[in-house]
């Protein structure tokens, strides 16, 4: 591996930048992730940058429950970030559907679409667990990203 990818993976581990995407929630999780954004709970001090791009994201943040209608978007904005990426589920109804579960036009969590790498629970859950959450997909993109690079290197050897 070269230096130059060395230098990069480590960038973007150290400066992960973030989607966030609204499945169908009732934004009480919305206003949480932007409460984090604010500079009392200052999620950048953790080099995260909020990206509306989902070919520059790192991490996926969902609220929400799935429905029909957003399937097929929330699985295009996965398909469009590169890897390796992590997707973090936000609230009750992005982790399972939540009040609205039993609704004719809700699928369920947001694992029934794309893969989920963090669960953070509540109704809407606190910024603080919300951070947690981030922190916790930022050493699971690390593992990811270090997994990525022997994958590299085994291929740059053979």
């Amino acid at each position: 591996m070269s230096i130059l990818n060395k230098i990069l993976q480590k960038s973007k581990i150290k400066s992960p930048w973030l989607l966030h995407y609204d499945c169908s929630s009732c934004n009480g999780c919305d206003i949480e992730i932007l409460a984090c954004l604010t500079p009392i709970y200052d999620v950048e001090r953790f080099g995260i940058i909020n990206t509306g791009n989902p070919k520059h994201a790192d991490i996926l943040l969902v609220t929400g429950g799935v429905n029909n209608r957003n399937k097929h978007v929330l699985k295009n904005l996965y398909n469009q970030m590169p890897d390796p990426k992590v997707v973090v589920s936000v609230g009750s109804c992005g982790n399972t559907g939540g009040i609205f579960k039993d609704a004719y036009n809700i699928i369920g969590g947001i694992d029934k679409v794309i893969p989920v790498d963090v669960y953070v629970p509540g109704c809407p859950p606190k910024p603080e667990a919300i951070i947690d959450g981030v922190v916790q997909a930022l050493e699971i993109l690390a593992q990811k990203t270090a997994k990525q690079n022997q994958k590299v290197e085994k291929e740059d050897v053979g």
